[in-house]
């Protein structure tokens, strides 16, 4: 039998959030890839929290603002990672603050900038084509696990 410890370090799940104003896109710029340095923010979950305060905290962390879950859009998968990630993307709506950039103190892959990025420019941020038809389209098949991430585009 696997002690929590050792499933931690087989496992990371991690949230992530989407939210869409004005058809623009909340977005942090970080090292994602050499090939890509926007993301959508968000984090690891900490022992003890709900998914949902998971997510809440790190785009207040990461962003300054203050939101709440409207919906799941997506569970997928990260085998190759190391350690495996859980990918949980929640649709997000705003209740306050104001954008600003984090203080990146205890931040091993610090956060650079923060902005609301148009819709249909989501490519020059480095996100994918599939992804931004996703967005584009509301969405589709949400609440659903869609296998690897990279179903999604990301």
């Amino acid at each position: 039998m696997r002690g929590g410890a050792q499933v931690s370090n087989l496992l990371q799940v991690r949230v992530t959030g989407i939210l869409i104003e004005e058809g623009r896109l909340l977005l942090v710029k970080q090292k994602v890839s050499s090939d890509r340095e926007w993301s959508l923010p968000g984090g690891k979950v900490e022992q003890g929290e709900t998914l949902e305060e998971a997510v809440t905290r790190e785009i207040e962390e990461e962003t300054g603002l203050s939101t709440k879950v409207i919906k799941l859009l997506y569970l997928c998968d990260k085998p190759d990672a190391s350690p495996s990630l859980l990918h949980i993307t929640f649709l997000l709506q705003q209740t306050g603050g104001e954008l600003r950039l984090p203080s990146n103190e205890f931040d091993r892959n610090p956060i650079h900038d923060v902005l609301m990025a148009p819709i249909g420019e989501l490519d020059r941020y480095g996100f994918s084509r599939l992804f931004m038809e996703l967005v584009q389209s509301n969405f589709p098949y949400s609440g659903s696990y869609k296998g690897l991430k990279s179903n999604i585009g990301l």
